[in-house]
């Protein structure tokens, strides 16, 4: 499903045989089935009210959420959720209000006890764990930032990171060691003796990000994180997630309303309605191939130029010259440089400097142009 990080092997694949483009995409299938998965959530369902598990049945029967709100009294939280979020990698969930996006985060960690379904992380069915289990799972394994920062108004910004860490039983010198380096981290060095009304919106973001990753848990679960930031402080916060990702290679599972932002940050995008999982993918694949009207609906005014990649786009290498651009170059900063190219094209290298693809002047128009112009280039 990350493409973007499977389209280094096609150079090393090319090395060793004649790899046609049909051929590659088989492979990349292939490779993409059996990535690591670190979050399965399977066949899960929530419904709110007094009688959920009768309510199940009529869901599963085809009752829609008004008709379940409507006739029996019944809110429909998720509808049959199927999801495999890869290890070390961003997943973004994302919907509109009331899609179910919050309710399924917090089925993770267990803060919301489902009517049905599985939830296995690293082959482990946490709505199987015992108390003791399950508490240990939260303290170790899986860190939470909130959209509302739940910092401990009458505890420090040291005295608020290190909270995790007194629980796991850490020494109280070892914890602020430890937390002075997440804290500095952050960008908050100096300011460990500050309280959170003190700080601003963004600041007291940063104290909840360094709290989350003092654990050193393997999983971050961020919920609505950053939307209550300023759009600037916003960008700041995803600037510092992605930049602290590079290094730390967590698995996160983000939830937003944003799409600009799920299609900054996300190495793979579900999108919810009405508590059902519309579609699924990379980001420029929920750009390029919308799945049905409202997802289109969500994509038409996306630049797609500043979102999809050459790699992305890339066709099999040929004989034809060109200059030699990155993979990770988004579309639109190609555009100019393959137009003055006399080959009309430009050759697709990966991190290495190999030559991985070709994208040429057409591949460029089609993929910045929107889907209902696309589908008419497609004819012609």
């Amino acid at each position: 499903l990350m493409v973007s990080r499977l389209s280094r092997s096609r150079s090393s694949l090319i090395g060793l045989v004649r790899v046609t483009e049909s051929d590659f995409r088989t492979i990349v299938g292939g490779l993409v089935n059996n990535m690591e998965t670190k979050i399965e959530i399977k066949h899960l369902y929530k419904i709110f009210g007094d009688d959920p598990q009768t309510m199940l049945q009529k869901v599963r029967d085809g009752v829609t959420k008004d008709e379940l709100n409507d006739q029996y009294n019944h809110v429909l939280g998720l509808s049959d959720i199927n999801l495999k979020m890869p290890a070390k990698g961003i997943q973004v969930v994302m919907g509109l209000s009331g899609s179910g996006k919050s309710t399924l985060i917090r089925h993770i960690n267990r803060l919301i006890e489902p009517t049905a379904g599985e939830v296995w992380i690293d082959g482990e069915n946490v709505l199987s764990m015992d108390e003791k289990t399950l508490r240990d799972f939260r303290r170790n394994r899986a860190s939470m930032v909130f959209q509302k920062f739940a910092l401990l108004p009458h505890r420090t910004v040291m005295e608020n990171t290190i909270y995790g860490l007194a629980i796991q039983g850490m020494a109280e010198k070892k914890a602020e060691k430890h937390a002075s380096h997440w804290i500095e981290r952050v960008g908050l060095a100096g300011y460990e003796d500050n309280y959170p009304g003190q700080l601003s919106g963004g600041m007291q973001q940063r104290v909840g990000l360094a709290r989350a990753l003092a654990t050193d848990a393997d999983i971050l679960l961020m919920d609505e994180a950053f939307s209550a930031l300023d759009p600037l402080i916003r960008t700041d916060m995803q600037n510092i997630l992605l930049d602290l990702q590079q290094e730390l290679h967590k698995t996160i599972v983000f939830i937003t309303h944003d799409l600009e932002e799920a299609l900054r940050i996300g190495d793979q995008i579900a999108i919810l309605r009405d508590g059902e999982v519309i579609q699924q993918g990379t980001p420029q694949q929920i750009v390029l191939k919308p799945k049905d009207d409202y997802i289109a609906d969500f994509t038409k005014d996306i630049n797609r130029g500043r979102v999809i990649q050459l790699k992305t786009i890339m066709k099999a290498p040929n004989d034809k010259a060109g200059p030699e651009l990155s993979g990770e170059m988004l579309v639109e900063d190609a555009a100019q440089l393959v137009t003055e190219s006399p080959s009309s094209q430009a050759r697709v290298t990966d991190d290495h400097g190999n030559v991985i693809g070709v994208v040429g002047i057409n591949d460029l128009i089609r993929a910045m142009a929107r889907p209902d112009i696309e589908s008419r280039l497609e004819e012609l």
